[in-house]
């Protein structure tokens, strides 16, 4: 029987392989401090030992990667690319989005607890093979999935089009998917993740096509925030609205972040020395 197989780079842009429910590879990571990480597990120092222990913890936890996956979830993170989404469903600003699921690949949904439960806890995906119970749940709660299942954003933000979505917003994380999903939409929401380790000519391109990106620990993106963003969402892994757009979904999230938010005009990027990953790349 073959095994499904399932690749992510995670914690510091990490190659793992996850096969069957197990954690099969991990390499090295590329970058060693997240304070998002040491927040939210305490995790000081990112190493190989580390990630295997958050991956094999993410799939006792929620299943990932396995038919017990769990696909619905509300508030992970104040401001992160499915939040996002999930407000920008629930507030009727979008019809749709288009993410990437372990075990599915590309979905579409127009329902707010499916995209955050597919996206909040969840990594790069480089690679991922079909699991039946996975596809069956997010199928039961209103998702589309790929004929045949695969990550293919360009293919699913024409799905949703031809699904009678208008207004949709997908997630790509390679220059070529922006392009591709750009020229089939120019009214799409594109949100660039995922994005450690981008080239300098790959981040510039990017970001004009793009309304929203997640600086991950890419030193570019930082370095064109500074002359494109309108709104910057958070210091330690900042999210940019580079497009009105974009801006309208970062700011309609704000209002339901729960605690206190500091709103002010500034020069953008604010990036604080002691919050940033190490190394940029």
């Amino acid at each position: 029987m073959k095994k499904d197989r399932h690749v992510f780079e995670a914690l510091g842009k990490t190659r793992v392989v996850v096969e069957d429910g197990k954690v099969v590879e991990v390499g090295k990571p590329r970058v060693t401090y997240c304070r998002l990480w040491e927040k939210m597990r305490g995790i000081k120092e990112l190493n190989e030992q580390k990630i295997k222990d958050n991956i094999e913890f993410r799939i006792r936890d929620f299943g990932m990667c396995t038919a017990d996956r769990v696909v619905e979830m509300d508030t992970f993170i104040g401001f992160g690319s499915s939040e996002i989404f999930m407000t920008a469903l629930r507030r009727k600003l979008l019809d749709s989005t288009v993410t990437v699921c372990d075990g599915a690949g590309t979905v579409i949904t127009d329902n707010p607890a499916l995209v955050q439960g597919i996206g909040a806890r969840l990594s790069g995906v480089i690679e991922t093979t079909p699991v039946e119970g996975i596809i069956n749940k997010i199928k039961n709660k209103g998702g589309k999935i790929l004929d045949p299942p695969r990550i293919d954003q360009a293919a699913g933000l024409q799905r949703a089009f031809e699904l009678g979505y208008e207004r949709v917003a997908v997630t790509v994380s390679l220059l070529a998917d922006a392009q591709r999903c750009r020229d089939i939409s120019k009214q799409a929401v594109i949100f660039g993740v995922h994005l450690t380790g981008i080239s300098g000519e790959d981040a510039d391109e990017l970001c004009a096509i793009a309304d929203l990106v997640t600086a991950c620990a890419s030193s570019q993106i930082r370095t064109i925030a500074a002359e494109k963003a309108l709104v910057q969402a958070g210091t330690a892994i900042p999210i940019f609205a580079l497009t009105y757009r974009g801006k309208e979904l970062i700011l309609e999230r704000a209002k339901e972040v729960e605690g206190g938010l500091l709103l002010n005009t500034m020069r953008l990027p604010v990036l604080p020395e002691d919050r940033q990953p190490k190394p940029l790349i």
